[in-house]
């Protein structure tokens, strides 16, 4: 069944008019889509996949229109385009809607031969890690990192929420030992207070003492 489908492999099949045969919004657990050599010049007509995170579109034809993505395929990690027809900065500027892109691949397109093509892409795209490969100090990732998994990607976020329940954890902690400081402070004070009201009644009772024997001398 489509709906339990999470990695999908449709490379050298052929679009027609931009859509690929029995690819619909069906696949709703899809995390993985490659498409390579397919024929696609534009992504419009891409299903909607909420849950895609690695998408590989290479060797197709594609020049514009990825702002498409941000509303198609929202939370993307990894986006391969390598070999198609991007020439420009402004092409790729709509990426910067995909928050959670980590490495996106520009390998053969013209938007390459643009000086200092690294720096203003990453410039342009914070939230990328690894461009075609590297990082953004120029040194050359490692294919792991670049190309992730979707174990991987699954990792990350088990990761992510087990930092959340530790940092909740460990407020109840404090909360738990401010509120056992304040209850020992509380009974040290009424400890006090106990320990005053002793000393009055023994001054009291010294006093009424030294009466008593005051009267039996006389």
């Amino acid at each position: 069944m489509p709906s339990g489908v999470k990695e999908l492999v449709l490379d050298s099949c052929r679009s027609i008019e931009g859509k690929i045969k029995d690819l619909t919004d069906e696949f709703e657990e899809l995390e993985l889509l490659s498409t390579i050599k397919v024929g696609l010049i534009s992504i419009s007509n891409l299903p909607k996949f909420n849950k895609l995170k690695k998408l590989e579109l290479n060797y197709n034809r594609i020049s514009g229109d990825l702002d498409i993505l941000a509303e198609k395929c929202p939370n993307i990690k990894h986006l391969h385009l390598n070999g198609n027809k991007i020439k420009d900065l402004s092409t790729v500027d709509p990426l910067k809607k995909l928050e959670n892109l980590k490495s996106l691949d520009l390998l053969n397109c013209e938007v390459m031969n643009l000086n200092d093509y690294l720096k203003n892409v990453f410039k342009l795209l914070p939230q990328v890690r690894y461009l075609d490969g590297y990082e953004r100090d120029n040194k050359e990732a490692s294919d792991s990192d670049v190309e992730g998994s979707v174990e991987d990607d699954n990792e990350d976020e088990d990761e992510e929420y087990d930092e959340c329940v530790q940092l909740v954890e460990d407020e109840e902690k404090e909360d738990e030992e401010e509120e056992e400081e304040e209850k020992n402070m509380s009974g040290e004070e009424e400890q006090d207070e106990e320990g005053y009201i002793d000393v009055e009644l023994d001054d009291e009772e010294d006093e009424e003492d030294a009466g008593v024997e005051e009267t039996s001398q006389k």
